[in-house]
Order: C-alpha cells, then structure tokens, then sequence
C-alpha cells in the first residue's frame, strides 16, 4: 500500500508543479504582453500574443463558465477514480503521467475561469493562424494524444479490469 500512496503523491505533486508552470506563465503573458504588441519569437511563424477566451478551444462556447466547471469537475472525479484503482505498477506510470498533464491542464485552465472568468491565452502559431493558446491546454492536448495512443498501442483491454468492478468475465 505504501508503494500505491507513493504513486497518487507523485500525481498530486505533478498536478500541482505542472499547474503553478501554466499561472506562471499567464502571469508572465498578463505581467509582460497585455496592452501591447506581440512579442515575435520566429517572424511570421510563432509569437507571443495576449489574450482574453472566455470560451473553449477555438473560441467555441463562448461564457458558459458553469458548463467548464462542470466539466472539469468530472475530468477530476474519473481521474481520481482511475488513480485509486489503477495498480502501484511501473507498467502505468505513462498512464499517470498522461493523468498528471490532463488534470493540471484542467485546474490551470479552471482557476483562471473562476478567478477572472476567462482563460488567459499567449501562445500563437501565427504561421498557420492556429487558434491563441496557454500551456494548460498544451498539457490537456499532448496528454490526451498521448493517452490514446498508449490505448492503442500499449495496454491491452484487459489490464483495466480493475476499473470495472463486477464486471462479468467474457465467455
């Protein structure tokens, strides 16, 4: 059991480090961006450039705060549902690590939307003029990429059993 506690410490320590990167960040972005022009990383391919989403990805439901807390509330409960049930193995450390980046995306994303109701975003592909992005979302995006490929070509089915209690063995 003392092997399992080490695990969930861990995940909480990452979820909490990863999540104090992305406020540094935003403070940075608030601190140094915000009211003036964009700071060019790579002329025409990437800057740093500040702004207020009070939506989803892409600028997508625009103020409806209550429907991401909502959401980030149950990304929390299923997260910590599988880190209880999930085995003290080194077999799943890329599992916990993908759950690490997946929740401290969320928190960071979901501190901004109750403290200020918007997220602030910095990160901007002007190249291909991808949607003004943070590190929280680089976080929700590479973890959930990660985790399914690891679904696809890592785990098997039944290594999640443990997930299903009483779920009935196939014939």
């Amino acid at each position: 059991m003392k092997r399992k506690g080490s695990h969930v410490a861990g995940f909480v320590l990452g979820v909490l480090c990863l999540t104090a990167l992305d406020q540094w960040t935003k403070k940075l972005a608030v601190n140094r961006l915000m009211g003036n022009s964009p700071y060019v990383i790579w002329d025409g391919v990437f800057e740093l450039f500040y702004s207020e989403n009070r939506g989803a990805a892409f600028g997508i439901l625009q103020g409806r705060q209550t429907f991401f807390f909502l959401i980030a509330l149950c990304v929390f409960a299923v997260v910590a549902y599988v880190m209880v049930k999930l085995p003290a193995s080194r077999r799943f450390l890329p599992l916990e690590a993908c759950l690490t980046a997946i929740c401290a995306g969320a928190a960071g994303n979901l501190i901004d939307r109750v403290s200020q109701g918007y997220v602030v975003d910095f990160l901007y592909f002007k190249l291909i003029d991808f949607p003004i992005f943070n590190v929280a979302d680089c976080y929700v995006t590479v973890g959930t990429a990660v985790l399914a490929a690891l679904f696809l070509w890592y785990y098997k089915d039944e290594e999640f059993d443990m997930l299903y209690p009483g779920r009935k063995e196939k014939v």
